[in-house]
């Protein structure tokens, strides 16, 4: 909303332009008239709408047209004064006022117009069967006024409409020709239910309903006043209530009947405490909240986040299968401007057997989102509307900034739940295969994947002595030159090669004695393709050697080619490395320290999922 309001008044010489200025501001009718009134300054405690209002007289005799147009511009809302018994006056508006203030401003955006019948005092008729057609005729008129200076006859209301004209303008909301609503207000009004519409049945019950009451105007509606909002509604249109909830037709009907009876600042509060500005674009602020990350440091959501979430997908999961189909995707994603998740994603988290994202990977990308981008999953959040359904100031309440990475290798210990690793070797070394592999895809699985829906990132969650982590593998191309801040920056790095092919290992050597030899990283060397006949690698040092001489573990065997979904006891132990850093390679190669992690994380897979299951049930 406007910070601040400046209305003109211009006119014919004579009309009293400068007479209701001065009776506004001493309340009294002035003895004498100057040519012109000086610009005052109503503060906002004084005005309806707690907002700034200067008031800017036009005087011929003492401006030039130059100086008319500068303030033609300047201004929000523009009071064209006649005299309502002066004919020649109401001519001018439409011959001269109307065509010189519109040739002054931009088409796309009109100023509004207010047309002012002052000296109502001196005339038994009304003007308004004279300004009617007028009105009709140009749709930038708010409204007409007449009122009396002499006598003080509707002088506040004269200014309250004008400020209402500029804070609660009709135009971007309705279309006067057409008695409808524009198409960018059905669309941000469509949202708004949507979001309103806790359970997704298409329709806002009395809890929603009051839910929605209490949010835009901090108070609900009585039981009574609900019955009749719904009967009127009835009365108009045979489907605007059904099962005595309000329909997105009755919603968009009520909102409609409000600015017919001049009530545009009741869908405006609407607009506003949902995020719209005036052009009914949701705010950059709403959308783009601050929030401080210093350096080393991450982003994550934190419970309510992930329990909002949970909720969005409940809501959308129509079928109760644990999972979204695309239509149930497509639906939960309306309320976007656009679609927000490519086919990668699905090659990106978790799915089941028909390709849909899970319950666990729903959750899983919302973590990738918010842990490389923080921004695009604040934008994400907003057009869910998390700050309006759980009450807080903004988007940044559900973000929580992991502490300096330093801090944990000091402290030995971590708060993070969030763990990036950075998957490195040559083309056709097999990372591809790892990261899908740890989504539970075999290589028969992977074969069918198409190349444009390949994707570059692997989330999904590992437990470590009985804590649900989230490791995110990052595929990073194999440009040992240009290697970036981001492709070194991570918590555990992965170095692949390629057992069948003899110089696949030369790439990993040469990128961890290049980068990550005096690096507190961890590292872990991966056999891949392990299934097939190992050669001699042509490098100075076998892989086993290499491990030896710079203390990293001995190179571990995977393969993707088996008949079942392949095991995740190496993506456990890289999380593991991930969270403890500055444990002693020989503690980490100690047998017993992997079987308490692995152990941990599957008797707690077994018990996560029958969790789930019973929550479902209870469903």
């Amino acid at each position: 909303m406007r910070k601040d309001v400046r209305i003109l008044l211009v006119g014919e010489p004579k009309v009293g332009k400068t007479s209701l200025i001065m009776s506004l501001v001493s309340e009294e009718f002035p003895d004498e008239v100057p040519l012109r009134a000086e610009e005052i300054t109503i503060p906002a405690d004084v005005t309806p709408e707690r907002v700034p209002t200067h008031i800017v007289d036009y005087s011929e005799a003492e401006q030039s047209d130059e100086q008319l147009y500068q303030e033609i511009s300047k201004a929000n809302v523009i009071c064209i004064v006649y005299s309502v018994n002066n004919k020649k006056s109401i001519e001018k508006v439409t011959s001269h006022w109307i065509p010189l203030i519109n040739d002054r401003t931009d088409k796309d955006s009109r100023v509004p117009l207010i047309l002012v019948g002052n000296k109502s005092d001196l005339v038994e008729h009304s003007s308004m069967e004279t300004i009617l057609p007028i009105m009709n005729q140009y749709q930038d008129i708010e409204t007409c006024v007449e009122c009396s200076a002499k006598n003080l006859k509707n002088i506040s209301e004269l200014f309250y409409y004008a400020q209402k004209a500029v804070l609660h303008p009709t135009g971007p909301l309705y279309c006067p020709e057409e008695k409808e609503l524009k198409p960018s207000c059905i669309k941000a009004l469509t949202r708004i239910f949507k979001v309103s519409d806790l359970d997704n049945d298409g329709i806002l019950n009395d809890n929603e309903l009051n839910f929605f009451q209490r949010t835009c105007f901090n108070t609900p509606l009585a039981p009574q006043a609900l019955e009749d909002v719904k009967n009127v509604v009835r009365r108009n249109m045979t489907d605007g209530v059904k099962d005595n909830g309000l329909t997105l037709k009755g919603f968009l009907f009520l909102h409609t009947l409000f600015i017919q009876r001049g009530r545009h600042e009741t869908t405006w509060t609407v607009l506003r405490r949902f995020g719209y500005d005036d052009d009914l674009e949701l705010t950059q602020e709403y959308l783009f909240p601050i929030i401080k990350i210093p350096p080393d440091c991450t982003t994550e959501l934190n419970h309510n986040a992930y329990l909002f979430l949970q909720s969005v997908f409940d809501k959308h999961d129509k079928d109760r299968d644990c999972a979204l189909s695309p239509e149930e995707v497509r639906d939960l994603f309306k309320v976007f401007p656009y679609m927000p998740w490519g086919p990668d994603v699905n090659n990106t988290v978790c799915t089941n057997d028909q390709g849909w994202i899970t319950y666990q990977g729903y959750l899983s990308q919302w973590t990738l989102t918010t842990y490389l981008d923080v921004q695009r999953s604040l934008e994400y959040l907003g057009y869910l509307g998390y700050s309006i359904i759980y009450e807080q100031e903004s988007q940044a309440a559900a973000m929580t900034v992991t502490r300096n990475k330093r801090i944990d290798l000091q402290k030995k210990q971590t708060q993070r739940s969030v763990f990036r690793c950075n998957v490195l070797g040559g083309r056709g070394s097999g990372k591809s295969g790892f990261l899908q592999a740890f989504l539970g895809k075999n290589l028969q699985r992977q074969r069918r994947i198409r190349e444009d829906h390949k994707s570059l990132y692997a989330i999904s969650t590992t437990y470590v002595y009985g804590q649900e982590k989230y490791l995110l593998l990052h595929e990073v191309m194999p440009d040992f030159d240009f290697l970036s801040e981001s492709d070194l920056a991570c918590d555990v790095v992965c170095l692949v090669y390629d057992v069948n092919n003899p110089r696949s290992f030369e790439y990993c050597a040469r990128v961890f004695k290049q980068y990550f030899i005096d690096s507190k990283t961890p590292c872990v060397v991966i056999a891949a393709k392990s299934d097939l006949h190992e050669v001699r690698q042509h490098y100075s040092l076998s892989p086993h050697e290499f491990c030896r001489k710079h203390k990293l573990h001995p190179p571990q065997p995977f393969t993707c080619n088996t008949t079942e979904a392949p095991s995740k006891d190496l993506y456990t132990r890289l999380t593991t490395m991930a969270m403890y850093p500055h444990m002693a390679q020989a503690d980490l190669k100690n047998s017993t320290f992997w079987l308490r992690a692995s152990v941990g994380a599957t008797v707690f897979a077994v018990l996560g999922f029958a969790m789930y299951r019973a929550l479902l049930k209870q469903r």
